[in-house]
């Protein structure tokens, strides 16, 4: 029996037709992005939550929290934690494949994440062997390019990022845009004056693209 990470579910309807699996940030849980589901104004989806494991973050003092890989430091420098992005993905993929196995195609759904549940929804959704309805990065960066399937390449992306965030540094945001516009990809790219947190304006913006990526009638 395939076991999954725990989540928070949340439906917009009896029959949902799209999904969206969202990751929420370093320390955070699963209840963290529920508050916005009704703002966001999208009916018939199931909005799944996971919690992160808990484990030891370097960057923390080795203080266990809940986190989808190791941080040892915020430089760009640094090796990231490979093997932690490489289970979280797996994880995520399992969580896709759920949403196959309750009727929904992996074409109506979308993976997002804050910080770095945003890095981890990166990593996994560039190279997923199908296509995905959009990718949702908040405040956040791209810690390693995940190579692989190109499925996903004309797949719509949205990422959002404080112009005063403290953590991760907008020019973190902008580099990993950059990158992506090269490699051909398509991109929506919004700042706000605003730190490491999202805002109304950026709410609106993430509920636009939600309903053109996953349209509702």
């Amino acid at each position: 029996m395939t076991e999954y990470l725990e989540t928070v579910e949340l439906l917009t309807g009896e029959d949902p037709d799209g999904a969206v699996i969202w990751l929420h940030g370093l320390g955070a849980d699963g209840n963290d992005f529920v508050p916005i589901v009704p703002e966001l104004g999208l009916k018939n989806l199931r909005f799944v939550f996971p919690h992160a494991p808990v484990r030891p973050v370097t960057l923390n003092n080795g203080m266990a929290m809940r986190a989808w890989f190791d941080i040892r430091d915020l430089t760009r420098e640094t090796m990231p934690d490979k093997e932690g992005l490489g289970q979280t993905a797996g994880e995520v993929t399992k969580l896709i494949e759920r949403e196959n196995e309750r009727g929904i195609d992996t074409a109506k759904i979308v993976l997002a994440g804050f910080s770095q549940g945003g890095a981890a929804a990166l990593y996994t959704a560039l190279p997923y062997a199908q296509r995905l309805a959009g990718i949702i990065g908040l405040s956040t960066w791209i810690p390693v390019r995940n190579t692989g399937a190109a499925a996903n390449r004309n797949t719509p992306i949205f990422m959002g990022h404080g112009e005063f965030d403290p953590v991760v540094n907008v020019s973190a945001g902008v580099e990993t845009r950059d990158l992506l516009i090269k490699e051909g990809y398509d991109v929506v790219w919004n700042t706000y004056p605003m730190e490491h947190a999202v805002c109304p304006q950026e709410i609106q913006d993430v509920a636009a693209f939600l309903h053109r990526v996953l349209p509702r009638s």
